[in-house]
């Protein structure tokens, strides 16, 4: 939103500072005053110049000018910071030599001919991918252009359209097929076989959805910043005991062996509820990509002063590609084991937030084919045995 105002107003800035330009000379005259003395081309240039360059650089946004072949007249102190330029360095330099690109170069290319462009442009590669936003205008023999940073913006812009989608696809499939399966028992209303084959289904399929939206509001609370926690000191491994009794005959029907190895005293000052959710979702994420005859272990440990819940598996694995994603909402490394097993995608995602408003962190670590560990750190409670305060 920020650039689109930047981009629509650069004509109107570049209007002012011409304008500025042609009227500064003016300044100071009155009737009574000798005429100045007469300028040279080059003079006359030079002042304007120093003034454009005086006003481009109290901009609080990157901007820049260039004259008519394309060599740097004016580049600001952000225009310096957002490309990693020494704009003294940059003045008299082609533009091309200053930021070497090829999309940058064409679009200063077209408002030398008259003509306003308004892109992005793609600096780097991979993990330090850059999206500026440039706006490129004649300028006085010349043109000038504005940019700003829209990377993270732009990704911001990506996330809440995949969030929107994977919103509505995540409720409309179940929508869908409810709606087919009521259809076929509402026609066959004497059928007891149809309703016995769909009713359970329609129940299960509400079920999903009545935990996506539980799940939904789950997160926006504590994506909000407003979640209030219920701070008590309790031992971290009455977390790891009742998570594995709730999980018990869940895990004994899948034939995975659940474990819990616990060290005794590990105290956190924290909001129980909320670190059993944590714990929770690690182990039904673990248990959903276990296979029969696999191992799901929750320890719990003191590890450099910290708190430390790990939930371990030696299931499918992740990906390496996938692994810096897996906490991301609506990301599922299986889609269509995590709709087998009742997944929303949404499970990660609030475990790390809660470990967040708690103060800690939460990672993971895999390697593809010999499971994974899911490793929550939360500060000790146990502060002056390890020389830390209590949170």
């Amino acid at each position: 939103m920020a650039f689109d105002v930047l981009a629509g107003s650069v004509g109107a800035l570049a209007g002012i500072i011409a304008t500025y330009a042609a009227l500064r000379p003016r300044a100071g005259r009155t009737l009574s005053a000798p005429p100045a003395p007469a300028r040279s081309a080059h003079d006359e240039r030079a002042a304007d110049d120093d003034r454009a360059a005086r006003l481009v650089a109290a901009l609080p946004f990157a901007a820049f000018l260039v004259d008519e072949r394309a060599r740097v007249r004016v580049f600001n102190n952000a225009a310096a910071v957002l490309f990693t330029v020494d704009p003294e360095w940059a003045i008299g330099r082609a533009m091309i030599e200053v930021i070497p690109s090829v999309e940058l170069e064409r679009m200063i290319g077209h408002a030398l001919i008259g003509e306003t462009r308004t892109g992005d442009i793609v600096f780097g590669s991979g993990t330090r991918e850059r999206f500026v936003g440039v706006t490129a205008q004649p300028y006085d023999h010349g043109a000038m252009a504005i940019a700003a940073d829209r990377t993270s913006s732009l990704a911001a812009e990506r996330m809440r359209s995949d969030f929107v989608g994977n919103v509505s696809h995540e409720l409309r499939t179940p929508l869908s097929a409810m709606k087919i399966m009521l259809d076929t028992v509402m026609v066959s209303d004497e059928d007891a076989q149809a309703r016995t084959l769909f009713l359970p289904q329609i129940a299960a399929e509400l079920e999903r959805m009545i935990r996506l939206v539980e799940d939904l509001l789950e997160l926006a609370r504590s994506e909000s910043g407003t979640m209030r926690l219920r701070r008590e000191r309790f031992e971290l491994r009455d977390v790891a005991a009742a998570t594995a009794n709730a999980f018990a005959k869940r895990a004994g029907d899948a034939g995975v062996a659940l474990t819990v190895d616990a060290a005794p005293a590990v105290l956190v000052d924290a909001d129980r509820e909320r670190l059993t959710q944590i714990a929770f979702n690690l182990v039904d994420n673990a248990l959903r990509h276990t296979p029969r005859g696999g191992r799901v272990v929750i320890e719990v440990r003191r590890e450099r002063g910290a708190a430390v819940l790990a939930v371990r598996d030696n299931g499918a694995g992740i990906p390496f590609a996938d692994l810096p994603r897996v906490f991301e909402r609506f990301y599922v490394v299986d889609r269509s084991r995590s709709r087998e097993h009742g997944g929303t995608g949404l499970g990660l995602a609030i475990a790390k937030h809660l470990a967040e408003v708690h103060g800690g962190t939460l990672t993971a670590a895999s390697v593809y084919g010999h499971g994974a560990t899911f490793t929550l750190r939360l500060a000790s409670a146990d502060g002056d045995e390890q020389g830390l305060r209590s949170t």
